[in-house]
């Protein structure tokens, strides 16, 4: 375990767990993606200790949420050993949007790439792509191509188009 404690943003894939049978700890996985290209990204589990920071990850915490987590690092000593990090303070940087009408389309899936989200929807292979501010980014005809679309929407922006 290194002594310095360690500042990471990322953003939280799926519902942090409790990590005892009396919710005083919890467990999330956060990804992390300091360039924003998907061969940087990194999933890093977490675990929480502090009963009171614990009952806040699990019960106020949703998918999608941008955050940030301070804590320090234990890297595996034997190749049977996780890697992980003990998070001591974690701030919510954004909140995941919501879908306001989940209803009409029950079999739809939003997810989070980095700075986009996807809309998948089971009955169709396309996927809608926006920013996390809301801008569409195209629609990926399968979700193989999404990081397609997702370099040459990001070409645009650098070239100053849209």
């Amino acid at each position: 375990m290194d002594t310095e404690p360690i500042a990471l943003d990322g953003f939280l894939e799926e519902p942090s767990v409790p990590g005892d049978l009396h919710g005083s700890t919890a467990r999330f996985r956060l990804t992390v993606s300091p360039t924003d290209e998907r061969t940087d990204e990194m999933v890093l589990p977490c675990n929480v200790t502090d009963p009171a920071l614990a009952h806040a990850a699990i019960h106020d915490l949703a998918p999608g949420d941008k955050l940030r987590v301070t804590g320090h690092l234990h890297l595996p000593r034997t190749p049977d050993d996780p890697m992980w990090l003990a998070v001591t303070t974690l701030t919510v940087l954004e909140t995941a949007p919501l879908l306001t009408d989940q209803a009409p389309d029950a079999t739809a899936v939003l997810e989070r790439y980095g700075p986009y989200l996807c809309y998948f929807d089971a009955d169709t292979t396309e996927v809608e792509v926006f920013t996390e501010t809301g801008q569409q980014v195209g629609t990926a005809p399968d979700p193989a191509r999404i990081g397609t679309l997702l370099e040459a929407f990001e070409e645009r922006q650098a070239a100053g188009g849209e």
